[in-house]
């Protein structure tokens, strides 16, 4: 063969060998990593409340339970007291309570207030201060009759007034009551005369007075050992089961004179006002006189035979009926004193003690055939 022919066939065969090689492949980019967030643990749930597990408290810790108060106690109105005042005797002052007597001083201090009705169709005072130490005036003093001994010797309170009926006078001798009256010697030195009012308006006396003398008297000025406090108290007195009372007028006979009563929610108290206005204390910067308690009680009442001044018998021993007004409700009571030297008792009508509210007390005794609409 001739060489030009090898040598075409071999380029021919190298070339085909050429184009029958495949280039090789790329080789492909990895793919990228991706790290995946751990994902976040659940919360574990809350274990139920079982016992002796208990949260932990929200918002300041409440406050420790004041301690039960234990008194000393004002035996007349249930109010604590400084000092154990319980066994002193109370004073109690017979009160002018005429139109021309008004202002009275001192009757917002009283603990516990008597009206009760005088001839004429009038009524008059019995105020009644466990402690006169720290009290203003008092006024103005009017004379006694019969049943304010009696209302006085209920208390076994001293007994201030000045002169009196001939029933009341004889009482005062016979039963030994002890009292002070505007006459001659020392006792005469717990009274004044008010230069503004005329007589018989105007005769007054003072706590500061008492309290000065009384030690000089040769009085007693403690109760007995045996005499206990009567009267009983309630936080919470308001009877809910009674009648609504709110604004009531009490009369205390036919033709007298009248008293009205105006409950104050937010105060708990029942304003006293008579004449048509406020009736308000001019010792105390005019407040007008209000009371926790209202206490309407019909008694027996007739008129004297042969006293030619019309004066009144009223009975204060036995028992009767009436009313208790607190919290702006009202429901029947009754009352009893079994003596002279008794205490008034006040009971429900099924019997039970009844207890008042801690605060002063109003007490109207009424003719026994009076009643009140509330």
């Amino acid at each position: 063969m001739p060489l030009v022919l090898v040598t075409v066939l071999a380029v021919a065969s190298f070339s085909t060998c050429l184009s029958g090689q495949t280039e090789p492949e790329p080789e492909p980019e990895p793919e990228p990593i991706v790290i995946e967030p751990e994902p976040e643990p659940e919360p574990e749930p809350e274990p139920a409340f079982t016992i002796g597990f208990y949260p932990e408290p929200i918002g300041p810790e409440p406050p420790e339970p004041e301690p039960e108060c234990t008194g000393p106690w004002n035996p007349l109105t249930g109010m604590v007291t400084e000092e154990d005042i319980s066994r002193n005797r109370p004073i109690a002052v017979v009160i002018d309570n005429l139109r021309a007597a008004l202002p009275q001083r001192g009757m917002s201090q009283a603990d516990i207030i008597y009206e009760v009705l005088v001839e004429g169709g009038i009524t008059r005072l019995v105020a009644v201060f466990q402690d006169v130490s720290e009290l203003g005036h008092i006024g103005s003093v009017r004379s006694a009759r019969l049943y304010t001994v009696d209302i006085s010797q209920s208390h076994d309170a001293i007994f201030v007034f000045s002169g009196g009926s001939p029933q009341a006078n004889a009482a005062i001798r016979s039963r030994s009551i002890t009292h002070l009256v505007d006459g001659g010697g020392r006792a005469a030195q717990v009274f004044f005369r008010d230069r503004v009012r005329r007589a018989p308006h105007n005769l007054n006396t003072s706590g500061e007075l008492i309290t000065r003398h009384l030690p000089y008297l040769d009085l007693r000025l403690e109760h007995d050992e045996e005499f206990e406090h009567a009267l009983s108290f309630t936080d919470d007195a308001a009877p809910q089961d009674g009648q609504p009372a709110t604004n009531f007028t009490v009369m205390f006979g036919p033709n007298s004179k009248t008293t009205s009563f105006n409950f104050n929610e937010e105060s708990g108290l029942y304003y006293v006002s008579q004449y048509g206005s406020a009736n308000v204390d001019g010792d105390n910067n005019s407040q007008q006189l209000g009371v926790t308690n209202v206490l309407i009680l019909r008694m027996a009442t007739a008129g004297i035979p042969g006293d030619t001044a019309g004066r009144l018998a009223i009975t204060t021993t036995g028992s009767g009926s009436g009313y208790f007004v607190n919290g702006g409700y009202a429901i029947p009571i009754n009352w009893s004193r079994d003596s002279l030297t008794s205490q008034f008792v006040y009971t429900l009508e099924d019997g039970t003690d009844l207890e008042l509210g801690r605060g002063r007390t109003y007490i109207c005794i009424i003719r026994s055939t009076m009643n009140v609409e509330f």
